[in-house]
């Protein structure tokens, strides 16, 4: 069969690789690291995890990412599988122990006889053959300059930032402790995945005060994107008033202080687990644009990590996306070069999951094309189809977004009525219908031509 050229070795690009070899097809992966690095990027592997270790929620009946989740590990997903295998202690959530989860992705891409991996950084659309770019949030800057010369419009951007990693031998125990926010998981393991770090009013107020006049990376000139509001750095959610931080990831709920069981805390900070030997965490909802002699400070204001070292320092890089409603047809295929899909998050998706499900389905529907097939639609009950959906035709183009994967994408469920009362039942019926289509789907999808 026809080869299938896929840039970007990241989650959609690392699961479009998989997904075409499994199906029989001949993939060149190119990846251009180690050769050319990012920012962001410590290592060459493959699927390397940049910001979070956290897959988000698992629960598939309640939580539309959990249903991405099933979807994708009943699609034969190299991601879930892999992400299943390093699986972390998180409660409800799925965390990922990340070094050991990108090594294994790349010696299982690398080990596929259908996989051929390429270190060059690819500059230009091809006329010819069949690609997916899944270049991702830090494409390069000459495939940027590309990208924006064939579509006739600069590409859409906007900034991500990442949370710092703190070693768990730094942290003061006898002001932390470990608990899962209102004791989730179905372990004690799970439950004890987090460490939380509590401030009295007192603490916060301080805290606060030297976060807004702590020094901050300025962007460059001429840099005018804004921020994902699900990734925003923390010091920008002060900048939005005192009580914000409070009310987000420094909520203090759900917790009970064993040091102090009477007294509740003002605020709290939680980190989690990162790796599974437990001797990192990483400060969860702490991304920052802040320089790095002002976050060992401003950090180490916070009780239980006044001795803190850190792993790894926050920071602030620029994540380019397409304007995709426009730009791309219902086959996530360039409408001006259509030989050419796109996947990932330069699509317009939010997300290590939702990013790995568009480049799944992305090689299907290249796998069949190259095979003279037409898939039927995705539907767009499914949480995948949902998200294809949304990004080729469903968004309103002028104000075009990145979004994660949620049930405000999803039609109505027939029969149910809108609004919060009966949520719980509301969202199992989304989840039971869109299995039920997305196997259906998958069925259909092997059926011969």
């Amino acid at each position: 069969m026809t080869q299938l050229h896929i840039v970007g070795g990241g989650m959609a690009g690392s699961e479009a690789a998989w997904q075409a070899a499994e199906a029989g097809v001949d993939v060149v992966l190119h990846e251009m690291r180690p050769k050319v690095g990012t920012f962001a990027h410590r290592t060459g592997d493959l699927a390397e995890m940049v910001c979070s270790n956290s897959f988000r929620s698992d629960d598939d009946e309640q939580n539309a990412v959990g249903l991405l989740h099933w979807e994708m590990r009943a699609a034969g997903g190299l991601i879930m599988a892999t992400a299943d295998r390093h699986r972390l202690p998180a409660g409800g959530a799925l965390a990922v122990d990340r070094d050991p989860f990108a090594a294994e992705v790349t010696s299982q891409l690398q080990a596929h006889p259908k996989i051929t991996i390429q270190t060059s950084e690819i500059t230009e659309l091809p006329a010819e053959g069949h690609w997916i770019f899944a270049t991702g949030p830090l494409t390069s800057d000459a495939l940027s300059h590309a990208i924006a010369a064939e579509t006739g419009a600069e590409a859409l951007a906007f900034f991500d930032a990442i949370a710092p990693i703190v070693h768990a031998d730094s942290i003061d125990m006898s002001v932390a402790w470990a608990q899962s926010r209102y004791d989730k998981g179905e372990t004690e393991e799970d439950r004890r995945a987090y460490i939380n770090c509590p401030l009295g009013r007192d603490d916060y107020e301080a805290f606060i005060d030297a976060l807004l006049a702590a020094d901050k990376t300025a962007f460059r000139e001429g840099e005018t994107a804004g921020y994902f509001d699900g990734c925003l750095p923390i010091e920008v959610m002060a900048e939005r008033g005192r009580e914000t931080l409070r009310h987000g990831p420094m909520k203090p709920v759900g917790l009970t202080n064993p040091h102090a069981p009477d007294v509740k805390p003002h605020a709290v900070v939680q980190l989690r687990r990162d790796n599974k030997l437990g001797t990192l965490y990483n400060i969860v909802g702490f991304q920052t644009k802040m320089k790095y002699g002002a976050q060992t400070s401003v950090f180490k204001m916070i009780p239980g990590l006044q001795d803190a070292s850190f792993a790894r320092l926050g920071g602030i890089h620029r994540n380019t996306f397409l304007n995709s409603p426009t730009l791309l047809d219902d086959r996530m295929r360039l409408r001006s070069r259509p030989n050419i899909r796109f996947a990932g998050q330069i699509t317009g998706v939010e997300g290590y999951v939702e990013s790995a499900a568009m480049g799944l389905l992305a090689a299907r529907l290249a796998v069949a094309e190259i095979a003279g097939r037409r898939l039927p639609p995705v539907p767009p009950t499914t949480a995948t189809g949902a998200l294809v959906h949304h990004i080729t035709g469903g968004a309103e183009a002028k104000t075009f977004q990145p979004m994660n994967v949620n049930f405000g994408l999803f039609p109505p469920v027939e029969g149910l009525k809108p609004g919060r009362r009966g949520r719980k039942d509301r969202y199992r019926a989304y989840t039971d219908r869109a299995k039920a289509d997305w196997q259906a789907w998958l069925a259909a999808a092997l059926e011969p031509a």
